[in-house]
Protein backbone atom coordinates (compact mmCIF):
# COMPACT_ATOMS: atom_id res chain seq x y z
CA UNK A 1 0.00 0.00 0.00
CA UNK A 2 1.22 3.41 -1.21
CA UNK A 3 2.03 5.72 1.76
CA UNK A 4 0.52 9.18 1.91
CA UNK A 5 1.95 12.59 1.49
CA UNK A 6 2.02 13.15 5.42
CA UNK A 7 3.23 9.46 6.21
CA UNK A 8 6.32 9.58 4.02
CA UNK A 9 7.43 13.16 5.04
CA UNK A 10 6.89 11.48 9.02
CA UNK A 11 9.29 8.90 8.02
CA UNK A 12 11.96 10.63 6.66
CA UNK A 13 11.73 13.15 9.10
CA UNK A 14 12.54 10.56 11.90
CA UNK A 15 15.35 8.84 9.88
CA UNK A 16 16.93 12.58 8.94
CA UNK A 17 16.43 13.56 12.74
CA UNK A 18 18.01 10.00 14.20
CA UNK A 19 21.27 10.76 11.88
CA UNK A 20 21.21 14.50 13.45
CA UNK A 21 21.28 13.14 16.73
CA UNK A 22 24.20 10.78 16.30
CA UNK A 23 26.42 13.77 14.55
CA UNK A 24 25.39 16.03 17.24
CA UNK A 25 25.80 14.00 20.10
CA UNK A 26 29.52 13.08 19.01
CA UNK A 27 30.57 17.01 19.00
CA UNK A 28 32.38 17.86 21.93
CA UNK A 29 30.69 20.68 23.70
CA UNK A 30 34.40 21.92 24.43
CA UNK A 31 34.02 23.02 20.53
CA UNK A 32 30.37 24.48 20.60
CA UNK A 33 31.91 27.71 19.74
CA UNK A 34 33.88 26.64 17.07
CA UNK A 35 34.14 28.62 13.92
CA UNK A 36 35.95 27.85 10.71
CA UNK A 37 36.62 31.08 9.42
CA UNK A 38 36.16 34.89 11.19
CA UNK A 39 32.81 35.32 8.91
CA UNK A 40 31.13 32.14 9.62
CA UNK A 41 28.76 31.20 12.92
CA UNK A 42 29.97 28.80 15.75
CA UNK A 43 29.16 25.12 15.65
CA UNK A 44 26.00 25.25 18.08
CA UNK A 45 24.65 28.60 16.28
CA UNK A 46 24.51 26.69 12.72
CA UNK A 47 22.66 23.83 14.88
CA UNK A 48 20.19 26.87 16.63
CA UNK A 49 19.17 26.85 13.44
CA UNK A 50 17.89 22.77 13.31
CA UNK A 51 15.56 24.23 16.44
CA UNK A 52 14.68 27.43 15.15
CA UNK A 53 13.34 25.17 11.93
CA UNK A 54 11.10 23.04 14.06
CA UNK A 55 10.21 25.37 16.53
CA UNK A 56 9.78 28.43 14.91
CA UNK A 57 8.50 27.61 11.06
CA UNK A 58 7.16 23.96 11.10
CA UNK A 59 4.96 24.50 13.85
CA UNK A 60 3.82 28.07 12.47
CA UNK A 61 3.50 26.94 9.57
CA UNK A 62 1.29 24.35 10.52
CA UNK A 63 -0.74 25.46 13.61
CA UNK A 64 -1.18 28.77 12.40
CA UNK A 65 0.81 30.67 9.82
CA UNK A 66 3.16 33.74 9.81
CA UNK A 67 1.75 37.28 10.34
CA UNK A 68 4.13 39.07 8.41
CA UNK A 69 1.95 42.26 8.53
CA UNK A 70 4.48 42.85 11.69
CA UNK A 71 8.30 42.52 12.03
CA UNK A 72 8.99 38.98 13.50
CA UNK A 73 10.22 38.32 17.13
CA UNK A 74 14.07 37.92 17.22
CA UNK A 75 15.20 34.38 17.80
CA UNK A 76 16.49 33.08 21.55
CA UNK A 77 19.72 33.01 21.66
CA UNK A 78 20.86 29.17 21.51
CA UNK A 79 22.11 27.29 24.58
CA UNK A 80 25.79 27.59 25.17
CA UNK A 81 27.17 23.91 24.73
CA UNK A 82 25.88 21.52 21.68
CA UNK A 83 24.65 18.72 24.38
CA UNK A 84 22.47 21.62 26.34
CA UNK A 85 21.38 22.18 22.48
CA UNK A 86 20.44 18.77 21.42
CA UNK A 87 18.22 18.86 24.59
CA UNK A 88 16.13 21.86 22.71
CA UNK A 89 16.40 19.90 19.22
CA UNK A 90 14.41 16.87 21.02
CA UNK A 91 11.84 18.49 22.45
CA UNK A 92 11.49 21.19 19.55
CA UNK A 93 11.23 17.94 17.38
CA UNK A 94 8.52 16.01 19.48
CA UNK A 95 6.33 19.47 19.20
CA UNK A 96 6.87 19.57 15.19
CA UNK A 97 6.14 16.06 15.01
CA UNK A 98 3.25 16.16 16.29
CA UNK A 99 1.94 19.30 14.64
CA UNK A 100 2.99 17.40 11.48
CA UNK A 101 1.19 14.29 12.62
CA UNK A 102 -2.16 16.14 13.52
CA UNK A 103 -2.36 18.10 10.07
CA UNK A 104 -5.01 16.69 7.79
CA UNK A 105 -3.63 14.78 5.09
CA UNK A 106 -5.56 17.18 1.92
CA UNK A 107 -4.97 20.01 4.09
CA UNK A 108 -1.39 19.16 3.58
CA UNK A 109 -1.39 19.70 -0.29
CA UNK A 110 -4.71 22.01 -0.57
CA UNK A 111 -3.67 25.00 2.04
CA UNK A 112 -0.57 27.04 1.07
CA UNK A 113 1.82 29.27 3.78
CA UNK A 114 2.96 32.81 3.14
CA UNK A 115 6.45 32.43 3.11
CA UNK A 116 9.83 33.76 1.21
CA UNK A 117 10.08 32.97 -2.38
CA UNK A 118 12.92 35.54 -3.46
CA UNK A 119 14.29 38.20 -1.26
CA UNK A 120 12.08 40.12 0.03
CA UNK A 121 9.37 38.37 -2.24
CA UNK A 122 6.48 36.36 -0.19
CA UNK A 123 4.53 33.64 -2.11
CA UNK A 124 1.85 31.01 -1.18
CA UNK A 125 3.63 27.80 -0.52
CA UNK A 126 1.78 24.36 -0.23
CA UNK A 127 2.05 23.48 3.32
CA UNK A 128 3.79 19.46 2.48
CA UNK A 129 6.18 21.88 0.17
CA UNK A 130 7.22 24.09 3.14
CA UNK A 131 7.48 20.84 5.31
CA UNK A 132 9.94 19.66 2.47
CA UNK A 133 11.65 22.87 2.10
CA UNK A 134 12.70 22.68 5.70
CA UNK A 135 13.72 19.22 5.87
CA UNK A 136 15.70 20.32 3.29
CA UNK A 137 17.07 23.33 4.92
CA UNK A 138 17.62 20.88 8.16
CA UNK A 139 19.66 18.53 6.20
CA UNK A 140 21.91 21.36 4.65
CA UNK A 141 22.88 22.59 8.33
CA UNK A 142 23.73 19.34 9.45
CA UNK A 143 26.27 18.51 6.54
CA UNK A 144 27.58 22.16 7.48
CA UNK A 145 28.07 20.09 10.97
CA UNK A 146 29.29 17.63 9.56
CA UNK A 147 32.45 19.51 8.03
CA UNK A 148 32.54 21.19 11.70
CA UNK A 149 32.63 18.09 13.35
CA UNK A 150 35.32 16.77 11.46
CA UNK A 151 37.58 20.26 11.33
CA UNK A 152 37.11 19.40 15.26
CA UNK A 153 38.59 16.04 15.45
CA UNK A 154 35.15 14.72 16.63
CA UNK A 155 33.78 11.59 15.37
CA UNK A 156 31.79 12.01 12.18
CA UNK A 157 29.40 9.20 11.90
CA UNK A 158 27.52 7.35 8.67
CA UNK A 159 25.05 9.90 7.23
CA UNK A 160 24.10 8.47 3.51
CA UNK A 161 26.58 5.76 3.44
CA UNK A 162 29.80 5.20 4.67
CA UNK A 163 32.28 7.56 6.75
CA UNK A 164 35.97 7.54 7.65
CA UNK A 165 35.01 6.89 11.17
CA UNK A 166 32.13 4.52 10.60
CA UNK A 167 32.69 2.34 7.65
CA UNK A 168 30.19 -0.04 6.80
CA UNK A 169 32.87 -2.89 5.59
Amino acid sequence: MAKGHKQLFVDTFEREHAITLRLLRAFPDAQSGFKPHATGRTAVDVAWALVLGQERLMVKALTGGFDWSKPPTPPPPPPPTMSALVERLEAAHAQALEAVRAADEKALTDETVSFFVAPRTLGDVPKIEFLWFLLRDYVHHRGQLSIYARMVGAPVPSIYGPSGDEPWF
